[in-house]
């Protein structure tokens, strides 16, 4: 047994001058004191020896495992000493910082122009029922936008409500607006926005999810001159303070009378023939507005005959898209770095 221990002495003491790193250490302390090393087995040897050569040998084997242990605790301590120099001098990684994605920060650029003129912003769920999304705003049932074409239904058990129909995902953000007006007493002034979903093909104009903000003002003498002011403010401090409105009269089920609003383009300003932007138009379409129909207040549990208000709607995207010279909605999506940084 003498022979074998001055043997691992003498391996131990080569091996322990070669190890250069922590990861040597380790696989020494596993060669000599794991489970399966050599003293292991040595000291399975013990029992069979004389009462004098145990007593002798479990000593001296003993001896040479602490010898061990001490030896590889003194070299990684050596190792980690100089590990733990570190060159104060040498440069830094670059440190990349992030940023809000850009629909992320127009939306709440939007909301903070409409907060400046009074509005509470107020975020809605985009799990509706069809009563919220379609009925309280005045869609009648066979109206096109009902249909399982123009809207995501949800295969799941409907609202123990029957009134309230099936669970969809909300196709736009008025939804807001009934909720809202159901539990709330005028006077109110609210701006919504989030997410909605319309299965829409996409092309670089439209898109299966995209983003709204919703915006509504209810009063005793609120009027169509109050939106239309509104919405030159709230043109003028996010598109450029020279803009211009103009409202062509359309039709919304949810609003009568209704408007399409369009902005006097804020690139050529007036130069039509020479701007890629309006196309030669010299407008840009950038929402929808007019006064909400007397039959959405009475859904909604308010007084029809005393209480007047006007509602608006406008995408995310669009409004981005005209602001930071985007010509294609899918790059909001596709997560390009390099566009991303941009803004």
């Amino acid at each position: 047994m003498e022979i074998e221990v001055k043997k691992i002495q003498e391996e131990f003491e080569k091996d322990l001058s070669a190890a250069q790193d922590a990861s040597g250490i380790e696989a020494l302390r596993i060669k000599y004191l794991g489970r399966r090393a050599e003293i292991n087995q040595l000291f399975s040897m013990v029992p069979s020896l004389s009462k004098e050569a145990k007593a002798i040998w479990g000593k001296n084997l003993n001896i040479l495992k602490n010898d061990i242990t001490r030896a590889l605790e003194e070299k990684l301590k050596g190792l980690g000493a100089k590990e733990e120099k570190i060159d104060l001098t040498y440069p830094a990684a670059r440190l990349t910082k992030g940023s809000r994605h850009i629909l992320s920060a127009v939306s709440e650029e939007i909301c903070s122009v409409f907060e400046k003129l009074g509005f509470t912003v107020v975020e809605g769920t985009e799990i509706e029922d069809e009563w919220h999304n379609f009925s309280a705003l005045n869609i009648p049932l066979d109206h096109p936008s009902r249909d399982a074409f123009d809207t995501f239904y949800l295969d799941i058990p409907e609202p123990k409500e029957k009134h309230l129909g099936k669970f969809l995902l909300r196709s736009h953000t008025s939804p807001s607006q009934a909720r809202i007006m159901s539990v709330s007493k005028p006077p109110i002034a609210v701006i919504s926005p989030g997410r909605v979903y319309r299965p829409d093909a996409v092309d670089a104009s439209h898109s299966f999810m995209f983003h709204q903000v919703e915006g509504f003002a209810i009063d005793e003498n609120i009027n169509f001159a109050q939106l239309k002011g509104v919405l030159l403010n709230f043109a003028r401090l996010f598109f450029s303070p020279d803009v211009n409105l103009r409202l062509r009269p359309h039709f919304f089920p949810f609003t009568e009378p209704s408007a399409e609003v369009d902005i006097s383009c804020f690139i050529c300003k007036g130069e039509k023939d020479k701007c890629s932007l309006c196309k030669g138009k010299g407008w840009l379409e950038i929402l929808g507005c007019g006064m909400i129909h007397p039959k959405v207040l009475e859904n909604c549990g308010i007084d029809s005959k005393k209480y007047k208000g006007f509602a608006f709607g406008m995408g995310v995207e669009r409004p981005a898209m005209l602001k930071y010279g985007i010509n294609d909605i899918r790059l909001f999506y596709e997560n390009d770095i390099k566009f991303l940084e941009q803004f």
